[in-house]
Formats: C-alpha cells, structure tokens, sequence
C-alpha cells in the first residue's frame, strides 16, 4: 500500500495525514474483497525496516494501528471478515499487542474475507524463523528430512494458499521483502497511483488484468489448455 506519504505531500499536508487516508482506502478495498468472494487480502501495512523512518512518523503509525483496530474491530466482526496478523509483533507495545490479540479473537469465527495484516514483516525474517524451527527440531530429534511442503508448513502463512495476486500502488517495480517465499508464482501487478487514490475501480483494473494471464505454473500454454478441455 505504496504511496501514503507522497500523496500527503502533494496537498502539503503531513506524512499521518496521508497514512490516515490510507485507512480510508483499506475500509473500502476490504469491503469490495468481502463483497465480490475474495476469499484471502493481504495488506502489507509495516515492514520490518519500516521502523527507519522519522520517530515521529513510527509513533503515529502505532497510534493509528491502535486507532484502527479499536474503531474497525466489531464492523469487521459483524461482516464476517477475520482479521490475523502476521509478522514478529513482540516489537509492538504491550497494549497494542494486547489489542491485535483481542481483535483475533473477536474475528475468529469469521466466515467471509480471511484479512491478514502484515505487520513488522519482513520476507527475510519470515524464511529465517523458518529456518530456526527447522534447527531446533533437527536438535531435538537429530535427524529432519527437508522438503518444501515441510518449510511451508513453518512459515508465517502456512494456513493460507500461495496469493494469485500481487498488487503495489504507488510507481515502485519492486517486491521490497513481502512473502519472498509464498510470491513464487504470484502475478505480480503495479500501478503508478498512490495508495490513498487505490478505489474500486482501480482494484477492479487489477482483476481484469490478472483474469487475463495464462498461469502455466512450469507448464506449457498447450498443457494448460489441455487441462481446461478435459
């Protein structure tokens, strides 16, 4: 959800200001989601080497985060969305620990949208808790056979399938450390508008795109066809 701070800006407004529209636009993507059968959203709200920026930018965001969930929590409740998050939260205030944890569970029965919140997230530190697991049970049992479906089994998402679709707002052509290791086969989409502007109709441009791609998965045009006329 690129693009926050730069949309702030060109208005001259402040940094916050730009990351409190930005909720905006998560309130309204998150409803189109629910409302067309999205089954799963990730939103990649604060990385890990987010915690560089200015003091005063990282202390607004937590209060917002607190902010958000404390207003979001029962709409999301009532509409079925279930809210997880991921990511090393033992970095977050007590309260706002506290908090995440209390909005799981008032979501938890949830049966529509599954809204993953990735925060203080890193591709990097998900692969290398990952792999801390896997060492600690080699020591433990001496011995472990390795195979991806066993690493996957161990990784921030491993209730969830691998995402069909990647989206970033805001001109950036890069991934900068989201789920390296369940982006595998994604199709990756990117957009020039800022985050705060993302509507529906612009996700909407994003699905027509995807919907679109042929997803051979290692396969040839040929087999994929193949498969659909059997």
């Amino acid at each position: 959800m690129d693009g926050n701070g730069r949309w702030a800006k060109a208005k001259h407004r402040p940094r916050l200001f730009g990351h409190h529209q930005g909720v905006e636009t998560v309130r309204d993507i998150i409803k189109m989601c629910n409302g067309i059968g999205v089954e799963h959203l990730t939103l990649f709200a604060f990385s890990s080497e987010n915690w560089s920026r200015p003091k005063e930018e990282v202390s607004g965001l937590m209060k917002l985060f607190m902010l958000a969930l404390e207003r979001e929590a029962k709409a999301l409740a009532k509409n079925g969305v279930r809210l997880e998050f991921i990511g090393d939260r033992s970095a977050f205030s007590a309260s706002l620990q506290q908090k995440i944890a209390q909005v799981e569970t008032l979501t938890a029965s949830g049966e529509g949208l599954h809204l993953i919140i990735a925060a203080n997230y890193g591709g990097r530190w998900d692969i290398l808790q990952a792999a801390q697991k896997i060492i600690q049970k080699a020591n433990n049992e001496k011995s472990v056979t390795l195979s991806e479906s066993k690493f996957n089994a161990l990784v921030s998402t491993a209730d969830l399938p691998d995402p069909d679709l990647f989206i970033r707002t805001g001109g950036e052509r890069r991934i900068s450390n989201f789920l390296l290791w369940q982006l595998a086969y994604t199709e990756l989409y990117f957009t020039d508008v800022l985050w705060p502007d993302f509507n529906r109709d612009e996700l909407q441009l994003a699905i027509d795109d995807f919907s679109n791609r042929q997803r051979r998965f290692g396969m040839t045009g040929e087999q994929i066809k193949d498969q659909k006329n059997a």
